[in-house]
């Protein structure tokens, strides 16, 4: 594969944004080298097309039975990969053939051999790499037609509708009933465990947004989730900013973006920027939401 210094060079000399080609190809770990698809940057500096070129290349036909296996678990996982999120794999029980899968982390490992999965050895994590990837296991999955996922794609829709429309009570109801039908399994004990629902449920955003940005260094901290718009959807969708709180008021969620300037790093992205704070209260099992449009000067 090509590295991220030979893919910039490749952009100067084609005159080619690199931030896109980032977004598209990039993903891929060495150790802490980003590795791009060398087919994928080549055809897009030749065409200049944004688009899969994976399908070409890759193995499509192995993974549709394989995301279909009914192992606890592994739907849920791919939901919550496709929307932007990592998951834990235990890589050590695969026996590397084709043929003997007897868990969730044996298909998630055999994905990551495949390329259809990035692997962060030092967090022991698995996560689509970029959005070619992303494209071509959303088809996959769709071509399964599994029941589940096209109900919940419609309810996260729907969330994303309320979102826009600054909908509050209904995105604070939306995001428990998204918990209790589809993320159960995620045991609410802290703010990591609501991100991860946080992720699954805005599913529906990705085919309006680039992959959540987690942890964006802005103003004088780091954002929990920057949902920045793909560059044709720019005028018609803002933006979103994201702070989650655990146990404690979705407004001391929406201060901390305030206070900290957490919309500053990414004005220069969008067109008006909507600030989201979501808590969750352990003693009432709720959850709290605001939404405030934040107008740029």
């Amino acid at each position: 594969g090509f590295t991220e210094d030979e893919v910039r060079d490749i952009c100067d000399r084609y005159g080619r944004d690199f931030s896109q080609v980032e977004r598209w190809y990039d993903g891929y770990m060495l150790g802490d080298c980003h590795v791009y698809n060398p087919r994928a940057v080549v055809n897009y500096m030749l065409q200049g097309d944004l688009k899969s070129y994976w399908s070409e290349t890759g193995s499509y036909d192995v993974i549709v039975p394989l995301i279909n296996l009914d192992f606890d678990g592994l739907k849920t996982a791919i939901i919550q990969m496709l929307s932007g999120g990592e998951i834990k794999v235990n890589t050590g029980s695969f026996m590397n053939d084709t043929v003997s899968f007897k868990n969730k982390d044996d298909v998630l490992t055999y994905l990551v051999h495949l390329g259809y999965l990035g692997f962060d050895q030092k967090k022991s994590c698995a996560f689509i790499p970029n959005e070619e990837i992303r494209q071509e296991l959303t088809t996959a999955v769709e071509s399964t037609r599994w029941k589940e996922l096209i109900t919940f794609e419609n309810e996260s829709l729907f969330l994303l509708d309320a979102t826009l429309d600054m909908e509050n009570d209904i995105v604070a109801k939306m995001i428990g009933q998204i918990h209790d039908e589809y993320a159960s399994g995620i045991q609410y004990n802290n703010e990591n465990s609501l991100s991860s629902v946080l992720t699954i449920a805005y599913l529906g955003a990705m085919n309006y947004y680039f992959k959540p940005v987690r942890e964006l260094p802005t103003g004088r901290g780091f954002a929990d989730f920057v949902y920045i718009p793909k560059p044709e959807f720019a005028i018609d969708y803002p933006a979103m900013v994201v702070e989650l709180k655990w146990n404690k008021t979705a407004k001391t969620a929406i201060n901390q973006i305030r206070e900290k300037q957490y919309m500053k790093s990414i004005e220069q992205y969008t067109g008006n920027i909507l600030l989201v704070g979501i808590s969750y209260d352990k003693k009432t099992k709720k959850h709290q939401c605001i939404i405030e449009e934040y107008m740029k000067k």
